[in-house]
């Protein structure tokens, strides 16, 4: 596919690099374009995180703001840092205050793998003088907002990303304070699946789906999955996971959801990863959700669960699969042949989306509203990639084809 060589080996318009003075960790701001005046991406942080990686999803968010919107350039904050290290406040501090300026300006920010949206990146970009994280995408993008317009904008942003979950149907406990900006990228990723079937044909109800990870995304996405009917047959973590090949229901779904500390699974029941990864893709699940680290799905997993029977693959993880190139890669394009792969930039837009809508004159700030619009985004994805592509295999080289088109 000649339109996806042409974006991948584009190089990207502005690579800020970063040194910490106290600290071994460097970081980098890779903004792929300035395509409607701005760029966006979220700040991640891990050890071992290098400036490839970075690229890679700045340009994945540039393919997502095609279908989240706003139409704007891509962009990706990554930090090579160990998040357990208890300096990690004070990295992310002095990394906010050298990256100000383009906060300021053009480029607007989030949460990410191990860097939380409201407990960090919100007050920290507050105490250096930003009204918001996307403060800059307001002031790149939105030219023709009057200073009273760009103003409402980010007052809306600031209320709809922390906004509560107050509707029990969206919330596995009101009573403590889930927002926004944890629940909807699960969210969308579940939605995804739930409108894969409306659209492709068959029953999500009573189906079992494998999970990866338990951090927001994993956890949000098994227990909407759940909630719908969908059969929870194991979760695979880092520090282990839990077989269940009756699979779980909801109940039990939602226990293990309120008892996650932080990003950690904790059950009696756990068993170790060795165990968890000798069973796990081979169990015959219907649906996967790989929703932790990026490039962690191997060939030998994608060929265990197509033999298994896997149908759909919903991407809570940004490029999940273990391949070198930025999109479609071996392992990739496998999974897309033999598979229904919802890909990354429509199965997990729920955040740039919330982004987006906020933005919007008029937007209602409601928790309801919010969701039901990443819904609907992610489902009109979803058509116009199946008017193009009717058959259960092929959908992630169809919608990137799709997406690339608009900016090639």
């Amino acid at each position: 596919m000649s339109l996806l060589k042409k974006f991948e080996h584009k190089q990207p318009e502005i690579v800020f690099e970063w040194k910490d003075t106290e600290t071994e960790a460097e970081g980098w701001i890779v903004i792929n374009s300035l395509r409607g005046g701005s760029a966006g991406g979220g700040t991640r942080m891990r050890k071992g995180l290098n400036k490839h990686e970075v690229t890679s999803l700045a340009k994945t968010m540039e393919v997502k703001f095609t279908i989240a919107g706003p139409p704007i350039g891509g962009a990706k904050s990554g930090i090579n840092f160990d998040p357990a290290d208890p300096r990690k406040k004070g990295v992310l501090q002095r990394w906010y205050k050298a990256a100000y300026p383009l906060l300021k300006n053009y480029y607007g920010t989030g949460g990410d793998l191990n860097v939380d949206e409201i407990h960090e990146v919100i007050p920290i970009t507050a105490e250096l003088g930003l009204l918001h994280p996307q403060e800059g995408t307001v002031n790149g993008h939105l030219k023709d907002y009057s200073p009273e317009e760009k103003l409402k904008s980010i007052s809306r942003l600031q209320e709809g990303v922390s906004l509560k979950i107050t509707d029990p149907r969206f919330s596995p406990d009101v009573s403590r304070g889930y927002n926004v900006s944890d629940m909807v990228t699960g969210w969308g990723v579940a939605e995804a699946v739930r409108h894969y079937y409306e659209i492709w044909g068959g029953m999500m109800q009573g189906k079992m789906a494998i999970i990866q990870g338990w951090g927001n995304v994993a956890a949000s996405a098994a227990w909407y999955l759940s909630k719908n009917g969908v059969l929870i047959a194991g979760i695979v973590d880092r520090h282990g996971g839990i077989i269940n090949r009756q699979g779980m229901g909801f109940e039990e779904v939602n226990e293990l959801f309120l008892n996650k500390k932080g990003n950690l699974l904790t059950s009696d029941k756990l068993i170790s990863p060795e165990e968890v990864n000798e069973q796990i893709w081979s169990m015959g699940a219907e649906i996967f959700i790989p929703g932790a680290a990026s490039r962690l799905v191997t060939e030998n997993q994608v060929i265990q669960m197509m033999e298994g029977g896997m149908e759909v693959i919903s991407c809570g993880a940004n490029v999940p699969f273990a391949d070198e190139e930025i999109f479609m890669g071996k392992i990739s394009r496998l999974a897309d042949e033999n598979i229904a792969v919802i890909p990354d930039f429509i199965a997990n837009c729920g955040m740039a989306r919330v982004f987006a809508y906020l933005m919007k004159k008029g937007a209602d700030v409601n928790d309801v509203a919010i969701l039901l619009d990443t819904s609907k985004i992610i489902r009109s994805a979803l058509m116009r990639v199946h008017q193009f592509n009717p058959k259960h295999t092929g959908l992630s080289n169809k919608a990137l084809e799709l997406s690339l088109t608009d900016l090639v």
